[in-house]
């Protein structure tokens, strides 16, 4: 039985409420902003399999989580669809009660596997899908899959049930910015949900700049121009995109602005890593190991309290503190931590 205690809140005032659970670093694409080929090539040495965290110890973390105040879980990579048997992991994380269990993918293999998904529990998605035009979104991803098997993934995981789809685009300029409004005339009346994401420097091999960076306002005003859309407010506090409507009703987009309009003040997420290591913003630079304790017998007691001891010491504001000096600190890369 799951009981929650009180919700934990960090040395800013920030509830933790939000826990982001990477189940590999690997993944089947070679993202320039995530991971670069250059630097994830055949001779880098991913996590072996026996310090993955097992599903079980995963379902045992996720569990402390909720009753420390957790009520959403999503599940990341990497590419989480690439970890064998990820079903049986779902169904373990949906008899979490009153918590609201996500996925994020590539969607390269979501049309094989989203029955089996929604089956076991799973209730929402989230797919990137950077470009709809096939040269800009190979040059993208450095991957053989094209953007109509992701539509593909899409189309399966709506009709399992998993519906509506969050459709995540990461936008660079020079390379797929003059696609953005292709996407969202695309996905316009579709039911699901486009979300443009502003470039941003985690990690330290993705060569990020400042002049890369669309900024959630240009987005706006490019689509604005195509397709008349008005702002709407936050469903929840801490949602970290700005959502707009078509005027004509026909569905919404939304703008993740952590570089030009950062959120860090109501940022309510903790991010377990594949091996177990704790990490308390998506930019930092170290964490907390919870595999050691968890395979050396601590009781949930002890790990609940290690839990709620780095959460309430937690300070961190990388992107409202973003500068030459910050961006000069070793980080996680993203494929390590999940999104």
């Amino acid at each position: 039985m799951q009981v929650r205690t009180t919700e934990l809140a960090d040395a800013r005032g920030r509830r933790l409420s939000d826990l982001r659970i990477s189940v590999t670093d690997r993944c089947n694409f070679r993202c320039r902003y995530c991971m670069p080929k250059e630097h994830f090539g055949p001779h880098f040495r991913f996590l072996p399999r026996a310090e993955l965290l097992s599903f079980e110890e995963i379902a045992r973390v996720a569990r402390l989580f909720a009753g420390l105040g957790v009520k959403k879980l999503r599940i990341t990579g990497g590419e989480p669809l690439l970890r064998t048997d990820l079903p049986k992991l779902v169904a373990l994380l949906a008899q979490i009660p009153d918590v609201d269990l996500a996925l994020t993918t590539n969607g390269a293999l979501l049309a094989a596997q989203a029955d089996a998904l929604a089956g076991a529990g799973l209730r929402r998605i989230s797919v990137s899908l950077d470009s709809l035009d096939e040269t800009v979104f190979r040059r993208m991803t450095e991957s053989a899959t094209t953007p109509r098997e992701v539509l593909g993934g899409i189309e399966a995981a709506a009709r399992a049930g998993l519906r509506p789809v969050k459709v995540n685009a990461v936008v660079r300029r020079g390379v797929n910015d003059h696609t953005i409004v292709d996407l969202a005339r695309h996905f316009r009346g579709t039911g699901h949900v486009l979300r443009f994401i502003e470039l941003m420097d985690v990690g330290i091999t993705n060569g990020w700049r400042m002049d890369q960076v669309v900024s959630g306002q240009e987005i706006v005003a490019r689509i604005a121009r195509e397709l008349p859309i008005e702002p709407v407010g936050p469903a929840y506090r801490g949602e970290v995109a700005k959502r707009w409507r078509y005027v004509d009703g026909s569905g919404e987009i939304g703008v993740i602005t952590s570089v030009t309009q950062p959120f860090c003040g109501d940022c309510s997420r903790a991010r377990l890593s594949a091996e177990g290591t704790l990490y308390t913003c998506l930019f930092a630079s170290t964490g907390t190991d919870l595999r050691a304790p968890l395979r050396g017998g601590a009781d949930d007691a002890t790990l609940a309290a290690r839990i709620r001891e780095v959460w309430r010491g937690r300070d961190d504001r990388y992107s409202e503190l973003r500068s030459d000096a910050t961006r000069s600190l070793p980080r996680i890369e993203m494929s390590y931590i999940g999104g």
